[in-house]
């Protein structure tokens, strides 16, 4: 495809403010606005249940190709993806959801740390440099001190784990199967998963809260869908620094809808954590293709749980073998 860098970046910024949509969306569950809260669980799947309706209807439409999926990959990124974007859910009725959404972004440096052991990866200085700033951002954010400290930011630092493990995993989809496929077998593991683990807490929602939870299936859809989009009109280190703007519709929707302001603190703990994932970014688009966890092609990078991977950990565009 005709590589159109504005568009890209006009996609990235789109499906910025899907993402953050949902975890607003999630917030307005988790809480009592409209009406009795609804567990995470309950949360995520309505996430998946209507993420998967959106991409059955496409598939009745588009009537793409499909090759045999890796059944058993798919169904472990699915848990962590899974399991990521509860306790994202869970984070964002507690705290504000610029704080648990920056925390989040901690998952490709959680990767990159785990490649090591698990895929054999080297890691430079520049790359554990860049580790180093953005955990440090997070310490920012999680506020260490007896007075201020949030104990339900454990839950966005759980959410970072989760996804970070889940690109691990992803590494074992590199190349293997169509982005669509990937997203349409991803959403339907997830709707099993998730329809079981929420089955002890499950409580039927009121028609506000319906309509929150197809939302947040519809917003992720399209998230997913505008970010395979982007990567496919321009290289991951160019639309890399647009993904971050989620921060700022974060910020944004939460001030509008919950009057949370941002405060010193969290502006500069969401600082430190976007410059250390960004020197990553950096660092990754100036080495030479090599097949390491920073090599997951575009079209496997779409965590199954919560928004697509934020691309620090991907080098520039390259054609399927």
């Amino acid at each position: 495809m005709t590589q159109n860098p504005p568009l890209a970046a006009l996609l990235v910024l789109s499906a910025s403010a899907f993402v953050a949509g949902t975890t607003l969306l999630a917030k307005m569950l988790g809480t009592d606005v409209l009406g009795p809260a609804l567990h995470p669980l309950q949360i995520s799947q309505g996430r998946f249940v209507f993420a998967l309706s959106s991409f059955a209807l496409a598939a009745l439409v588009l009537r793409p190709s499909f090759t045999r999926p890796a059944w058993a990959v798919h169904t472990g990124r699915v848990v962590l993806g899974w399991g990521g974007i509860s306790f994202l859910f869970a984070a964002a009725a507690f705290i504000p959801l610029a704080d648990a959404t920056a925390i989040s972004f901690l998952n490709p440096v959680v990767g990159m740390l785990l490649a090591i052991p698990f895929l054999g990866e080297k890691v430079g200085p520049w790359r554990i440099a860049a580790a180093l700033i953005a955990v440090t951002g997070a310490m920012i954010l999680l506020r260490p001190t007896p007075e201020a400290f949030q104990p339900a930011a454990l839950l966005a630092v759980g959410a970072a784990l989760c996804l970070g493990c889940e690109l691990v995993v992803i590494k074992r989809l590199t190349g293997r199967e169509g982005a669509f496929q990937i997203l349409l077998v991803n959403n339907l593991i997830g709707t099993g998963i998730a329809s079981v683990a929420a089955l002890a807490v499950w409580q039927m929602p009121t028609p506000g809260q319906w309509a929150a939870l197809t939302g947040i299936g519809m917003l992720m859809a399209s998230a997913q869908t505008c970010f395979v989009q982007a990567l496919r009109r321009a290289d991951a280190s160019f639309v890399s620094p647009f993904w971050y703007a989620t921060l700022i519709f974060a910020a944004l929707y939460d001030a509008a809808l919950f009057g949370v302001v941002p405060d010193r603190v969290s502006l500069f703990g969401g600082a430190v954590i976007v410059a250390g994932a960004g020197l990553l970014a950096w660092r990754e688009a100036r080495r030479k293709p090599a097949p390491t966890l920073a090599g997951v092609t575009p079209s496997a990078a779409i965590p199954s749980g919560s928004a697509p991977m934020p691309p620090a950990a991907l080098p520039p565009s390259r054609p399927r073998r």
